[in-house]
């Protein structure tokens, strides 16, 4: 996957995990580093990198919850809200490239996050 979007991703300056962090804050922005994390499957440890480079990069801001202090949030900048626009055709780019039709790859996906569930939830036992 991430050769495959590398040619999408240089010219809007973005590495494919820096994609997935931004498309998961364009669905929803204003989340917290746990709660990205979460929807993205990555440690705070691996996003928290991630997130700084996003931020030097003038896409998002991050900054401690007014609650609780120990909670980091993260929101894009207007930067980041417009990037949107320049990445639009990437997923066409992806579905085009797959051959595959709407319903195939929408089955893929579910399956794929079914595979993903299953795991997280048996993780405990692997060793």
């Amino acid at each position: 996957m991430t050769r495959f979007y590398k040619p999408l991703l240089d010219p809007l300056g973005l590495t494919y995990p820096q994609y997935l962090a931004m498309v998961a804050l364009w669905e929803k922005d204003d989340r917290t580093v746990g709660a990205l994390g979460d929807a993205l499957g990555l440690e705070s440890s691996t996003l928290t990198p991630l997130l700084k480079r996003l931020e030097a990069m003038g896409h998002v801001r991050r900054a401690r919850d007014g609650q609780d202090e120990r909670v980091v949030r993260v929101r894009l900048t207007d930067q980041g809200r417009a990037l949107r626009e320049n990445a639009a055709s990437v997923p066409g780019c992806l579905f085009a490239a797959s051959g595959l039709s709407r319903e195939k790859l929408d089955r893929l996906r579910k399956d794929l996050a079914e595979l993903r569930r299953a795991l997280e939830h048996d993780g405990s036992s692997a060793g």
